[in-house]
């Protein structure tokens, strides 16, 4: 089960539930639409006859959000699995984000830009490298707090998932 929550945009937040056999839920009640890809990170969606346009404008893997465009509307979405909704449930949530050494790639892709240099602060969510895959870009942001440390990664280079891109002191 992916629980997917819709931030502050929506109050009270929402919660959307996908099952592996493709069955969805809004705040449990059955979730009925059709989705069309149209590329490029956009998509058509029609929903209780109404149509509405989406684009995918940010995919962070690390805090596993996404952040949408949809008829014009900014919206971010957080999605946490059963040990993710567990840990909350438990209050340890924050107790989870430990000292993260290194940034693997979540995903095979190309490295379009590179935003730090060895040696360079960043803070948790600051931008470090752009991975372009599947003809999107995905902006690769701090896990946490730190130095960097090395770059092992340089623009333009092919990359595979779970490959050593960032280094942190």
């Amino acid at each position: 089960m992916l629980q997917i929550q819709l931030a502050a945009a929506v109050q009270p937040p929402q919660e959307v539930d996908y099952q592996p056999n493709g069955a969805v839920t809004l705040d449990g009640q059955p979730f009925v639409w059709d989705l069309t890809a149209l590329g490029d990170g956009r998509y058509h969606v029609l929903y209780n006859n109404r149509s509405y346009n989406a684009e995918v404008l940010e995919i962070d893997y690390t805090s596993k959000t996404v952040v949408l465009k949809m008829n014009g509307q900014r919206l971010e979405f957080q999605a946490k699995d059963r040990l993710d909704l567990l840990l909350d449930k438990m209050g340890l949530s924050a107790a989870v984000s430990t000292k993260v050494n290194e940034l693997k790639a979540p995903m095979p892709g190309l490295i379009v830009d590179v935003r730090v240099q060895p040696g360079q602060t960043v803070q948790k969510g600051d931008p470090l490298l752009v991975l372009e895959a599947m003809k999107m870009e995905n902006i690769l942001k701090a896990p946490g707090e730190g130095v960097v440390a090395a770059i092992k990664v340089g623009l333009r280079d092919n990359v595979t998932k779970g490959q050593v891109l960032i280094q942190f002191a």
